[in-house]
C-alpha cells in the first residue's frame, strides 16, 4: 500500500493519496484545489489516480475534487447521506453507509458519521494483502486529534437556523459508534491545530481510536449527552465569513481552475489607474514594514500562514483587489487564494515607495503610552481578539469587537473618541488598524504589544469567573 498525507499549513487542512502499488491505482481524499500536488505524487510513484472522494461538503476550503476528476478522468464518489438539502448538485457516484470503494487490493468502506454536517462520512481502509481487518479510518471533520468537529457552522456560517443542537445530538451518537471500533485503528483527520473547524485541535497529524478514547474530551461524556452537547456548543470560535461561500461552491456546479493561475505584475501606470478607480489594495508585507509606510486605504493582511483565512474574513468575493507582495511570495499567495476560491486578484506590485504617492505611517504606541489612555472617558479601547479569548481574560474597560466583524460594527465605534486597539500580539490589530483607517477613522492608535506584552509585564486583567 502507498500512503501520503498532504498538509496545507495555511488552512490546517489534510488530504490523502492512497494507492495500491500492485495494481497501480490511487485514490485521493479531500483534495485541495491546486491539484498539481497529487498529480506529481502519483507520477513519482507510478500510480494512476482512478478514484476521488470527500468526507463531506466542505466549508473551510474550495475542494479540488472536480478539477482533479477533469484532468485525470477519475470517478468521484461523494456522500448521498444527509437528506435532500445535503446533496451534491453535479454528477457523481453516490455513497451511503456501508458502501465500498475498491482501489486495487484496498477497500474503503463509507461510514455515515453525521454531526459536523448531516452528510459527513468517514472511510475505513482495509489493506487486504496485509490483514483482513481495517487499519485506518479517515474521519474528515468528525474526529480530530484531541477534539471533534463543530456542529454549529451550518447555523453560524451558512445561516441554516436550528441545526446546531440537532448536529450536536447526531455527533454524540456518531461518537458512540466510533468508540466500538478496534482501538488499534489509526485515525487520520481532515484538519490539525489552527483550523476553525474545531476549538482545540491537536498538532499531531494522526492518532488511534484507543488514544482518542482516553485523551479526547468528547469521550469523557459517553454517559452524559446533555453535558456533551452543552460543552460542544460552548465557546466555539467565530466561523470565518467565507465559509458560507465555500459551502455553496462545493455543492453546486462552478467554473473549474485546473492550473495554478499566473500572477501578473502590474506596471506603475496599470496600478495607478486601478488605484484611482478605488480597487482594493491588500498589503501583504509584515506589520512593521507596513507601519513605516503604506498606501492610503490599503489593508494589511500579512502573507503568512493565516493569509487566506483573513482574506476570507475581510474581502468580499465580488470585489477585485491588488496585492502588495514580493515576487518570490506570489506563487505561495496565489495558491492560498485559489484554495478558498478567491480568484478575483487583478495582479500585484512589489513596492509602494516607487509609485510617487504620499505614504501614511501607522500610529503605534508602547505599553507605557497605552496605560495613559486607560480609564479616560474620551478614549475607546478596543480588543479585537475573538469573543472566547476576550471573555477568558481581558484588560479592564476594553470593549470587544472582533477584527473579522469589525467592518460590520463600525456604527458601534465612536468617531469622536480617541480609539486605541490591541489584540494578542499585534497581527490582528494591524488588520483592524488598516480597516478603520480605510473607513475614514482618523483618531486610531495601535498598541501592538497586545495582551502578550501586557501579561508578560505582570499587569492586571479581568478573568472569566468559574462556575
Amino acid at each position: 500500500m502507498f500512503f501520503q498525507h498532504i498538509y496545507d499549513k495555511s488552512l490546517a487542512q489534510a488530504s490523502y493519496l492512497i494507492g495500491c502499488q500492485a495494481k497501480g491505482e490511487a485514490l485521493v481524499i479531500d483534495a485541495k484545489r491546486d491539484i498539481d500536488t497529487y498529480l506529481q505524487i502519483a507520477k513519482e510513484n507510478n500510480l494512476s489516480i482512478k478514484h476521488i472522494t470527500e468526507t463531506h461538503i466542505h466549508a473551510d476550503f474550495l475542494s479540488g475534487s472536480r478539477e482533479l476528476a477533469e484532468v485525470t478522468g477519475a470517478k468521484m464518489y461523494l456522500s448521498n447521506e444527509g437528506g435532500e438539502d445535503w446533496q451534491y448538485e453535479f454528477p457523481h457516484i453516490g455513497l451511503t453507509n456501508g458502501d465500498t470503494i475498491k482501489v486495487g487490493n484496498l477497500t474503503l468502506e463509507a461510514i455515515h458519521t453525521p454531526g459536523h454536517t448531516p452528510d459527513s462520512i468517514s472511510f475505513l481502509l482495509t489493506d487486504h494483502p496485509a490483514a483482513d481487518e481495517p487499519v485506518m479510518i479517515f474521519t474528515g471533520d468528525f474526529i480530530f486529534v484531541g477534539d471533534i468537529g463543530r456542529p454549529d457552522l451550518l447555523e453560524k456560517a451558512a445561516g441554516i437556523t436550528g441545526t446546531q443542537e440537532q448536529g450536536a445530538k447526531e455527533m454524540y451518537h456518531s461518537l458512540l459508534d466510533f468508540s466500538k471500533l478496534p482501538e488499534f485503528i489509526q485515525v487520520w483527520p481532515g484538519h490539525g491545530a489552527g483550523s476553525a473547524c474545531g476549538k482545540s485541535l491537536g498538532a499531531v497529524p494522526s492518532s488511534t481510536v484507543g488514544y482518542e478514547k482516553i485523551r479526547n474530551w468528547a469521550f469523557q461524556y459517553e454517559d452524559n449527552e446533555t453535558g456533551f452537547i452543552e460543552y460542544l456548543l460552548n465557546d466555539q470560535p467565530e466561523p470565518p465569513k467565507y465559509f458560507a461561500m465555500m459551502k455553496k461552491l462545493n455543492k453546486v456546479e462552478r467554473p473549474l481552475l485546473i492550473e495554478v493561475p499566473k500572477h501578473q505584475k502590474l506596471s506603475k501606470e496599470e496600478f495607478l489607474k486601478a488605484y484611482s478607480r478605488g480597487v482594493k489594495i491588500i498589503d501583504t508585507r509584515n506589520k512593521e514594514d507596513f507601519a513605516k509606510g503604506f498606501l492610503a486605504e490599503s489593508i494589511n493582511i500579512q502573507g503568512n500562514n493565516s493569509f487566506s483565512t483573513w482574506m476570507g474574513w475581510i474581502i468580499d468575493y465580488s470585489e477585485p483587489f491588488i496585492l502588495v507582495a514580493k515576487d518570490e511570495q506570489m506563487e505561495d499567495l496565489t495558491r492560498k487564494l485559489m484554495r478558498i476560491g478567491m480568484d478575483q486578484m487583478m495582479g500585484y506590485i512589489d513596492k509602494v515607495e516607487s509609485l510617487g504617492l504620499d505614504l501614511k505611517t501607522a500610529d503605534i504606541i508602547n505599553i507605557e503610552e497605552f496605560k495613559t489612555y486607560l480609564n479616560r472617558e474620551d478614549v475607546l479601547v478596543i480588543d479585537v481578539r475573538n469573543k472566547t479569548e476576550y471573555e477568558t481574560a481581558h484588560i479592564e474597560n476594553a470593549e470587544n469587537v472582533f477584527v473579522g466583524t469589525l467592518e460590520d460594527n463600525l456604527d458601534k465605534i465612536s468617531r469622536c473618541k480617541q480609539i486605541v486597539i490591541h489584540c494578542q500580539s499585534g497581527d490582528r490589530a494591524t488588520i483592524a488598524y488598516s480597516v478603520l483607517k480605510n473607513n475614514g477613522f482618523e483618531n486610531v492608535k495601535n498598541f501592538s504589544g497586545g495582551m502578550k506584552e501586557w501579561l508578560g509585564k505582570g499587569n492586571s486583567i479581568k478573568k472569566r469567573k468559574c462556575n
